[in-house]
């Protein structure tokens, strides 16, 4: 078994876990002032507030290439969806009438 003392990679990682400890440290001792605070929450709405205008544009963009936005696709799977569900149903229902009447629930061959 190698020796602790001089393995490398014992070494290493123990390097690697002073430096996170140290930059970690350093980050909470930042985010204590209320001026980097400030400025980190600035850049977090900045930054959400390109992303909406990306939205925007890209849905613009699309517009104007006649192809459907996520929303308006999600809108759709949701209405077929319903439309599927009702079918399902009303298929079940003329089931149940056919068994009910006492005919036989197997479709019947169309006449020309």
């Amino acid at each position: 078994m190698a020796d602790k003392d001089n393995d490398p990679a014992a070494a290493w990682q123990a390097m690697l876990g002073e430096m996170s400890r140290g930059f970690t440290s350093l980050a909470n001792q930042a985010m204590a002032s209320p001026e980097v605070a400030k400025v980190v929450g600035q850049v977090g709405g900045a930054t959400a507030e390109a992303q909406k205008q990306f939205g925007e544009m890209m849905e613009k963009y699309l517009a104007s290439l006649n192809v459907p936005t996520r929303a308006q696709m999600d809108e759709f799977a949701a209405r077929l969806s319903a439309i599927e569900a009702r079918l399902d149903q009303l298929t079940a229902a003329i089931g149940q009438g056919r068994e009910a009447a006492g005919d036989d629930p197997s479709p019947k061959p169309r006449s020309k």
